[in-house]
């Protein structure tokens, strides 16, 4: 019992990484209806589910300040809403032309930046080392984009199913580029929720979140003039709700896990992500991932994960006895006027 409690963010981070799984899975299905959903209006009705969700329960458990937050982490609480859209839009975005397997590795280019950004705004350690796996990094997702003016005819999309990948190898050049801006968002979300830490609730972050995606969201449909989708077959509205319950859960469960462990090994339970989405992806899409997408994958997952265990590896005692005591290291605020407090775990 010691053990599990001991590793308890750990395994909510896991269990968050089934959901957002089921999530993506939904969102790809979604893409693939005849007229499809805008990429807009997929975050839009999911993250109003979202809010909605989350102001019930803050209402009905009597949370402070369920709508801006506590006072001390408000901007904080805007800064990860606002970067986060752009996270949940990369991801959304590039499932409409990317297998789910490539589109969930490429998301774990995340921990990796968030290494650069713990470094120089939270004062955490990154190395050369570090720096050498995020170099490798890049030669996977130009594995999986597979430009053609470098593969050639390898580039053309891999008959994986229905839906598994889609497009022409432009528009998947493109897609992946705008999963690398959704990997900055994602990046700036968890170097925010870091810098949180337990001073506001899971709710709050949620909320903040959901909240600003819906505004984003909307405007961008609006500037875009881009149509908003009536769904009138009732399994694509229940796809919708499903979306919306699926990508709750799945971000209650990693608020709660990111503010409960470090951010190496908090990082390390989400490549279990890969594991459900091949899963997922080959009973449903029946689909074979090309020789250049597994390898890119492997490269990917391979980087991140020697980031993670490094990260979240005890630093080794001083090899000489000092005159002073071992100081405890921790996380430097995002926002330097801000005095950390401590709160007992």
């Amino acid at each position: 019992m010691g053990h599990v409690n001991a590793n308890t963010g750990l395994l909510l981070v896991a269990a968050a990484q089934l959901f957002f799984s089921l999530m993506n899975l939904v969102a790809k299905k979604v893409s693939t209806v005849d007229p499809p959903v805008p990429t807009l209006e997929l975050i839009l009705i999911r993250m109003l589910i979202t809010w909605i969700c989350c102001v019930w329960y803050m209402y009905y458990t009597k949370v402070p300040d369920p709508i801006l937050g506590p006072k001390g982490v408000r901007l904080l609480l805007v800064t990860r809403g606002f970067v986060g859209f752009f996270g949940l839009f990369g991801v959304y975005y590039s499932l409409q032309y990317l297998s789910l397997s490539d589109a969930t590795v490429l998301t774990f280019l995340a921990p990796i930046a968030t290494g650069v950004t713990g470094a120089l705004l939270l004062g955490e350690t990154f190395g050369r080392r570090e720096g050498l796996a995020g170099l490798c990094s890049l030669i996977g997702v130009v594995l999986i984009a597979r430009p053609t003016f470098i593969f050639g005819a390898a580039a053309l999309p891999v008959d994986g199913g229905a839906g598994a990948e889609r497009g022409t190898p432009e528009q998947r050049l493109g897609a992946v580029g705008v999963a690398l801006i959704g990997v900055l968002g994602a990046t700036g979300a968890y170097t925010t929720l870091r810098a949180i830490g337990k001073r506001a609730h899971a709710m709050h972050s949620l909320v903040g979140f959901s909240a600003w995606c819906v505004i984003v969201s909307g405007v961008g449909m609006a500037v875009t003039r881009t149509p908003f989708i009536i769904p009138h077959r009732w399994d694509f509205v229940l796809m919708l709700f499903a979306m919306g319950v699926f990508g709750f859960i799945a971000q209650t469960l990693l608020t709660m896990g990111l503010q409960r462990e470090t951010a190496g090994r908090g990082t390390l339970a989400v490549y279990i992500q890969i594991v459900f989405a091949s899963i997922l992806e080959r009973i449903f899409f029946h689909s074979t991932p090309s020789a250049l997408s597994i390898v890119g994958n492997l490269i990917i997952l391979s980087s991140a994960l020697y980031v993670a265990v490094r990260l979240a590896s005890p630093p080794l005692p001083p090899s000489t006895p000092s005159s002073h005591p071992p100081h405890p290291i921790h996380p430097r605020p995002l926002i330097l006027h801000f005095v950390p407090v401590k709160i007992p775990r």
